[in-house]
């Protein structure tokens, strides 16, 4: 993990990156501050969410609202505030070898509906600076060098050379660069992917 780093910190990366000059705080009045302070949290939470980083998974029991929805469903639980990119899997019990539940809730807004009287969420949440890797904090200046460039600069060329040095070329599909190297370099602490249970192949067995 990037222990130290923080928003600031890898704001005035990007900026030293840009060859401008550090900023402390964002809000110490600069127009770096404020560009940093208004663009930042977006563009993180936007290449978090771009993977399914296996730093960014957590798993929480969710609460279940008073109030039931109108039809359809039995009830509504409320979603964690720091979720970012959706429900990854449900469980309905905390018991161990549990297989998720891939039909039998939708979500609405900010709720999960259901006829599940008891719920666990597997879910991708925004992280914080120091809970980080090392290599994703390089990718995430790099991609604010790029955000940042033409801001900072009033030159194309420095936000175009970072965005390629963070992301490959439009070919790439923004899959490229260090995004690539960093996913490639998260994926070495998951477990390959196996079908355990399909209809189709029961089938033909």
């Amino acid at each position: 993990m990037a222990v130290g780093d923080s928003s600031v910190s890898i704001c005035s990366d990007a900026l030293i990156l840009l060859g401008a000059s550090p900023i402390s705080s964002f809000t110490e009045g600069t127009d770096a501050a404020l560009a940093c302070d208004r663009l930042y949290p977006d563009l993180r939470d936007n290449i978090i969410s771009n993977y399914m980083w296996t730093w960014s998974l957590k798993k929480t029991q969710l609460a279940r609202l008073a109030d039931a929805p109108t039809n359809e469903w039995k009830y509504a639980y409320q979603l964690p505030g720091d979720m970012l990119s959706g429900v990854v899997a449900l469980f309905t019990s905390s018991g161990t070898n549990q297989q998720p539940a891939n039909y039998g809730w939708e979500i609405y807004a900010d709720q999960l509906y259901t006829n599940f009287d008891t719920v666990y969420i597997d879910y991708q949440a925004t992280v914080l600076e120091s809970k980080m890797p090392v290599y994703f904090v390089r990718l995430l200046r790099t991609a604010l060098a790029a955000e940042l460039g033409f801001v900072i600069t009033d030159q194309v060329a420095k936000s175009d050379y970072f965005r390629a040095l963070a992301f490959g070329s439009p070919a790439d599909a923004n899959r490229g660069g260090l995004m690539r190297e960093s996913i490639n370099i998260d994926s070495r602490g998951s477990l390959p992917q196996v079908i355990e249970d399909y209809s189709l192949i029961n089938v033909r067995a």
